[in-house]
């Protein structure tokens, strides 16, 4: 049977959120947000561990008190200039451990709210299925094009539109090839990759309160998010 496997790209410097700390290592509840996020992957009973790819030289990752996931991370120290080379660099590395049928979860380090619902619904939509694919949500939103002045141009039609989320999930050899054959500087998610391969990833249906940390006000809503999580689960 495929085993499940998870990894984070956590290399990046999160420049967005205007500080010198990293995102990934930016408090929340008392816990960096990478600790929420590698927490909320192991609570599925299908992983059993998260490869965590960082930064050569991350000085932070060792001062974390893990606490019960201490022996079931594994840190690797080959992070990329970008998202894509991270978790490409990361497959390489971790490719003995890792069999081609073997199933590869990649979640952002900067997701600390994924609900238990969620990653059950990702795990047994997708456990059959040929390509694989990812949480997503619909849009909602009316959509507006802009010009370089920010006016608008047109009102795009939201008809089968979905923002994307993670964990999105693949098997290790498809993934593989996919990134190996990707441009690593312009290749926005997993499943973007591999679109390139003529193949399609299947959607499906998240979960609101699985916001991606990017701007500082982001803190905030991810504090009420993991304190309405905590309440349901």
């Amino acid at each position: 049977m495929p085993k499940y496997h998870a990894l984070i790209p956590a290399a990046g410097s999160g420049s967005r959120m205007s500080g010198e700390m990293p995102k990934q290592y930016l408090m929340l509840h008392d816990r960096p947000l990478l600790y929420h996020a590698v927490e909320r992957l192991l609570s599925h009973p299908q992983i059993g561990h998260v490869l965590i790819v960082l930064a050569p030289g991350d000085q932070r990752f060792t001062v974390i008190d893990w606490g019960p996931y201490s022996q079931r991370i594994a840190p690797l120290y080959c992070g990329g200039a970008t998202r894509a080379a991270s978790v490409f660099n990361g497959l390489l590395v971790a490719s003995d451990a890792i069999d081609a049928d073997d199933w590869v979860m990649v979640h952002d380090a900067a997701r600390p709210c994924l609900a238990a619902a969620a990653l059950a619904r990702l795990v047994e939509t997708l456990q059959d299925d040929e390509t694989g694919g990812l949480l997503a949500m619909p849009v909602v939103d009316t959509l507006k094009r802009a010009d370089s002045g920010e006016r608008v141009t047109e009102t795009v039609p939201r008809d089968a539109l979905w923002r994307a989320q993670t964990p999105q999930m693949f098997r290790y050899g498809v993934l593989l090839e996919a990134l190996r054959n990707a441009d690593l500087r312009h290749t926005t998610d997993e499943a973007h990759a591999v679109e390139r391969l003529g193949l399609k990833p299947r959607l499906v249906l998240g979960d609101e309160r699985n916001l991606k940390v990017t701007y500082p006000e982001d803190l905030r809503l991810a504090e009420l998010m993991l304190e309405s999580l905590g309440k349901q689960e």
